[in-house]
């Protein structure tokens, strides 16, 4: 009878044991559903965000390409108009951020035959001089070691030889980490330094505003090199010569080349006239968008010739 009892009791609490279950099952699948549904719109949200940027991206894109336009008509109006160029041109003001149907766009253009063509270090497959001495020049100007000029040279040049002091090939670069070999052509672009023997991060970020690799020999614009490179003309211009040919040029620049010759702070110093000049076909454009939330900075290097203006180069990095 005993055992009778406790077998009814037992069936008599299974339903509520079971119900409790049933209701810890639901409250857990509740959970997990809402878990689930969290998480889905939280990845709707990002993909809704993600593909926001996309279009704002494509937009800022477009707009810097306008001001890439803009820019070469200034440039194509100003060759009409000016037989030189100096900095005290429309071309050579910083555009101001200004708002464009939502996108905010700014700017400036740069002189790139202001800077030192590193291009320009070799001449028919061979060092030239001339432009050797400047860039070592300008080397010291920085507290660089000179001897980094004959890695340059070998990393242009067509050959395999090794230019000492300081020079290096193939053998040198394969011996590498990661090995590469030597270019031994023109450089595309002035971060190619990187990559030469003996320029560290350091010594690239000296030298990255005053050089430039262009396609082409070009003379340097005395009337738009900064200091440093007017200092590399010649072993005796100082600082202090380089300030005052600055003050000279002023805002209207040189009316020629005898002129510049000709100022008091280079009286003895010995400049070489060749491969000097007043007028530049080839300019570097820095511009800035933002629409929304996306902002790009685009680079181009434009070159004037033929009544027009060219993109040679464009990208979104660094120049």
């Amino acid at each position: 009878m005993t055992a009778r009892r406790k077998t009814m009791r037992y069936c008599a609490a299974m339903p509520a044991a079971q119900g409790g279950v049933a209701l810890i099952t639901a409250v857990l699948i509740a959970a997990v559903i809402a878990l689930i549904a969290v998480s889905m719109a939280a990845q709707q949200k990002l993909d809704v965000r993600r593909t926001a940027n996309v279009i704002e991206g494509e937009r800022a894109y477009v707009f810097a390409l306008g001001v890439e336009s803009w820019v070469q008509q200034v440039l194509a109006k100003d060759k009409r108009d000016n037989q030189a160029d100096h900095l005290g041109e429309p071309w050579a003001l910083r555009l101001p951020p200004i708002t464009v149907e939502g996108a905010v766009i700014g700017g400036r253009i740069e002189d790139l035959q202001g800077r030192f063509n590193l291009n320009n270090l070799v001449k028919d497959d061979k060092v030239s001089p001339l432009d050797m001495q400047r860039f070592q020049n300008l080397l010291t100007v920085l507290s660089v070691d000179p001897a980094i000029a004959n890695a340059v040279v070998d990393w242009i040049d067509p050959d395999a030889d090794i230019t000492f002091p300081g020079g290096a090939e193939d053998g040198e670069y394969l011996r590498a980490a990661v090995p590469y070999r030597a270019a031994n052509g023109p450089m595309a672009s002035p971060s190619e330094l990187l990559l030469v023997q003996g320029v560290t991060a350091d010594i690239y970020q000296k030298l990255a505003p005053l050089v430039s690799a262009l396609p082409a020999r070009t003379d340097l614009n005395v009337n738009t090199a900064p200091k440093e490179v007017l200092m590399a003309l010649a072993a005796e211009v100082s600082g202090a010569d380089a300030d005052a040919l600055i003050e000279a040029r002023e805002k209207e620049g040189f009316a020629a080349i005898s002129v510049f010759l000709q100022q008091p702070a280079l009286a003895g110093r010995g400049v070489d006239p060749a491969g000097l000049t007043l007028a530049s076909d080839y300019f570097l454009l820095d511009g800035a968008t933002q629409f929304g939330r996306v902002k790009i900075r685009l680079y181009s290097v434009l070159q004037r010739g033929g009544g027009g203006v060219r993109t040679l180069v464009r990208g979104q990095g660094t120049y």
